[in-house]
């Protein structure tokens, strides 16, 4: 919290320098005159502009978060599901696979989160986990036909793990496009620098509504690069699908 107000001073101190400094350096002739219309009409032009720039970015990240959650939930749902047949199966294998279910998901929990914040990658330490797991039920062998029906259940659970991390390592690196960016900043100093190239005067009511404009500009940014990676910044995708499928094995246990 203490960041985005921060970020809000910062753009809304930005925008009064910009109207002071320019109200100072432009010509008297900028001042508002008989073509005051005009100015009105190039200023809303950039508000629309500026507004269906961060729209359309906010919907992109939105997408994107939206995408790399259910890869988390997805994953989890299979974990779970493995760590069900493995409830059923013999000794030794039912302890060792329900026991290494618990390790990766752990994993993912207490170490992953972190290293896709910091690094923008997968933890090696979990896939190396994920890989003893599914050669351990590769390697079951069972003259019973139930006990082979649990291995294959939890081999094509295994699969649907493997296939929801390698989507979510896919999506851990994503971001808006540079040339998004440029728009956006592009739209932003255009929209600062509009009231003093339509002829505002500095006053004390000018100065307050440029500020707020200022505080809502640096708010809307400041959300972008939130949203921008959706396992990094400062709204990430929660573990929680991850924490209720380690509940879940308790229940199971």
């Amino acid at each position: 919290m203490a960041r985005e107000l921060i970020v809000a001073i910062g753009v809304a101190a930005l925008a009064v320098m910009v109207f002071v400094l320019g109200d100072r350096l432009r010509p008297d002739s900028w001042r508002q005159t008989g073509d005051e219309a005009a100015g009105t009409l190039v200023f809303d032009l950039i508000k629309t502009f500026f507004a269906a720039t961060v729209a359309f970015v906010v919907i992109i990240c939105w997408q994107q978060y939206q995408t790399a959650r259910s890869y988390t939930v997805a994953e989890a749902k299979s974990l779970v599901d493995t760590y069900t047949a493995a409830h059923a199966m013999p000794d030794p294998e039912h302890h060792r696979i329900q026991g290494l279910v618990r390790d990766y998901t752990t994993q993912v929990v207490d170490q992953e989160w972190s290293v896709m914040d910091r690094d923008g990658h997968l933890s090696h330490k979990a896939q190396e986990t994920l890989d003893t797991l599914r050669d351990s039920v590769d390697s079951m062998r069972s003259s019973d036909p139930y006990v082979n029906n649990l291995r294959a259940t939890a081999l094509a659970s295994l699969d649907r793990v493997a296939g929801a991390r390698h989507d979510r390592a896919l999506v851990v690196g994503y971001g808006i496009p540079g040339f998004l960016y440029v728009a956006l900043y592009f739209g932003t100093l255009l929209l600062l620098l509009s009231p003093v190239l339509s002829g505002v005067r500095v006053t004390r009511r000018s100065v307050l509504m440029i500020a707020l404009l200022g505080v809502v500009v640096g708010a809307a940014i400041l959300e972008v690069h939130n949203l921008d990676q959706p396992f990094s910044g400062g709204n990430t995708v929660p573990r929680d699908a991850f924490e209720l499928a380690l509940a879940r094995f308790q229940q199971i246990t």
